[in-house]
């Protein structure tokens, strides 16, 4: 039915006839000259049609917005002064000779140049909202990804394997999503939060070198980054430990970013401990790009009598840290007070500051509230610490170190962003060292900080119940300007230090038995070291096409409430089949109304 794409028509074609199809983006009617500008996935390209042709003149008087056309035409090169140079068409134009509507529009909901459309509009007529420009080059590049990551694992010799997507329920992560089962009365399987436990039956079988493109499911709270369904690289390999690994995807990154974006990343990627992370930025995916750091001065505030800062101080669970602004003396008492509300969302109680006005001038250059609870030797070792100098604003949070790093850390980046001070580029870092477990304080026992099949960095059995939360993993996270990209670790691939693990986590013998006994099964027949990554695909191209959500990155996602606006799901199903599936809804507590 065509010849070309539209947005490929250029000089190379003139004189040439071609055969276009595509959608008016737009009709002009200029003195009896009608101009459409004809759009495909590939562009824009200017169609004229004029009155000597009466039978297309008259077809063309009748098109609107996003009638669907066939023309057929000349090229020829545009009047002098009429060029668009910002257009790969822009020094052409097709006198249309024949023109057919393929199909014709109601009035579009919205104008697909329009900006300010509400993200409820959009998803609603999603396949109105995927004819603009941005979301077709947003796509075409997550096309591109996919495209350049299995080429160069495939190069690598991984294997693309399928995992099931229907599967068994696992009690640690977020919650399933739950599917009954029609054979099985009262029996349900689980969407996959995602393939581990599969990939790792793989190298157990010899499969040594395993990828997927895979979709994943999770039934959790979501933001900006998360959805209820999302799509990962998975990999996994044996017979590589991590520094093999983080050294192959380091590769696989800079091929991805030369290859797709023309960007160069510099090698090696920086490494940093999980400890020095959370020390200097509060955060274990710090953004590099941004020049602030947080200071510790809990040995200093533990001197003080002043409780707010020495109780937190003389606290083993507790820090005192400090953010210096430069120049941020400029800051107003509203933007103080805005920034104080913000830490509150991270569970600070305030937000106490220095103001830094004439540093040689002793504290009487300083302006703070907080200064008369300071002795003078704590208040110049804050300033030397700080690096403090005339016009800067230093911060301080004195709570629980994990309210401090999170309200702090979070700060910072807000501060980066406000102030102007986030560097342009690419800061990839690999986070190491995390601890092998966190302790659960609500509920007082110990869970995996990432998840119960990574291996320590032990082998000894009794190290894990002496000193579990001094313990270890050998995991490592991708973080890319601020956000974890891909996570991964070596596994355990002995049955003894899995059952241990499983101990520690409060997963007892029959539980693991009923939950894992096929992988405690496969540990027994000589199982292979291994380990893998996943990267988040979703968050990886939002960040390589600079999109604000990973929404505007997937062809058909869901909101934030995790419901579709365009085919109205989730949606009730009809008694006849909650019956053949042995289910009675019954209404749920509280005030909600739904079955």
């Amino acid at each position: 039915m065509r010849t070309h794409y539209c947005g490929t028509v250029d000089e190379s074609l003139l004189d040439q006839e071609v055969t276009l199809c595509g959608w008016v983006n737009r009709r002009r009617d200029h003195g009896g000259v009608i101009f459409v500008d004809l759009r495909d996935r590939e562009g824009l390209v200017q169609v004229v049609f004029d009155p000597d042709r009466a039978e297309v003149f008259r077809t063309a008087e009748r098109v609107r917005s996003e009638y669907v056309l066939q023309v057929r035409g000349k090229v020829r090169r545009r009047p002098e002064g009429t060029v668009n140079t910002d257009l790969r068409t822009g020094a052409i134009e097709v006198l249309g000779t024949e023109l057919t509507v393929l199909n014709a529009a109601e009035t579009p909901p919205f104008q697909l140049d329009e900006d300010e459309v509400g993200e409820e509009t959009r998803l609603r007529y999603r396949y109105m909202d995927l004819r603009r420009p941005i979301m077709q080059t947003r796509l075409r590049l997550r096309a591109q990804v996919t495209g350049t990551l299995r080429r160069f694992l495939e190069s690598h010799g991984f294997l693309d394997i399928e995992t099931p997507m229907l599967t068994k329920a696992t009690p640690e992560g977020a919650r399933d999503y739950l599917v009954p089962s029609r054979t099985h009365p009262g029996s349900f399987f689980a969407l996959p939060q995602s393939p581990q436990l599969f990939k790792q039956l793989l190298m157990m079988s010899g499969l040594d070198r395993y990828y997927q493109i895979v979709r994943c499911f999770r039934d959790e709270d979501l933001r900006a980054d998360r959805q209820p369904e999302f799509t990962q690289l998975d990999i996994e390999t044996a017979f590589m430990d991590e520094e093999a690994i983080m050294t192959l995807m380091e590769e696989m990154m800079r091929e991805l970013f030369a290859q797709v974006l023309e960007v160069p990343l510099h090698t090696p990627f920086q490494r940093m401990t999980y400890a020095e992370a959370m020390h200097r930025y509060g955060s274990d995916k710090p953004d590099l790009r941004i020049p602030l750091e947080l200071v510790d001065l809990t040995d200093v505030m533990a001197q003080v009598e002043f409780k707010v800062f020495s109780g937190p101080a003389r606290d083993p669970n507790g820090r005192v840290a400090a953010l210096r602004l430069p120049k941020g003396g400029e800051v107003s008492r509203k933007e103080i007070d805005d920034y104080t509300s913000f830490v509150g969302r991270y569970g600070a109680k305030g937000l106490a500051y220095i103001k830094v006005n004439d540093i040689n001038a002793g504290r009487e250059g300083l302006q703070s509230p907080i200064l008369k609870f300071l002795p003078d030797t704590v208040v110049v070792e804050i300033l030397n610490r700080t690096g403090a100098e005339d016009g800067d604003l230093i911060f301080f949070g004195a709570d629980k170190a994990r309210v401090v790093n999170e309200s702090l850390g979070a700060l910072r980046v807000k501060l980066g962003q406000d102030r102007g001070l986030v560097e342009r580029g690419w800061r990839p870092l690999w986070v190491v060292d995390f601890p092998m477990f966190e302790l659960d304080d609500k509920e007082n026992r110990w869970v995996a900080l990432h998840h119960p099949f990574t291996a320590p960095r032990t082998d000894d059995l009794a190290a894990l119940s002496e000193h579990p939360g001094q313990l270890v993993s050998r995991a490592y996270d991708m973080v890319l300007n601020g956000t974890e990209v891909g996570g991964g670790s070596v596994r355990i691939h002995n049955m003894a230090m899995q059952q241990a693990v499983f101990g520690l986590l409060g997963i007892g013998e029959d539980e693991a038995r009923e939950k894992f006994g096929f992988l405690l099964d496969a540990l027994k027949y000589g199982c292979p070291p291994h380990g893998g990554i996943a990267f988040g695909l979703d968050r990886l191209v939002m960040l390589m096409t600079g999109a604000q959500s990973i929404r505007d990155v997937m062809a058909f996602p869901k909101t934030q409430t995790a419901a579709c606006p365009l085919t109205q799901a989730p949606a009730p199903v009809s008694e006849a089949q909650l019956r053949e599936l042995g289910i009675r809804l019954r209404p749920m507590g509280g005030d909600k109304k739904e079955a």
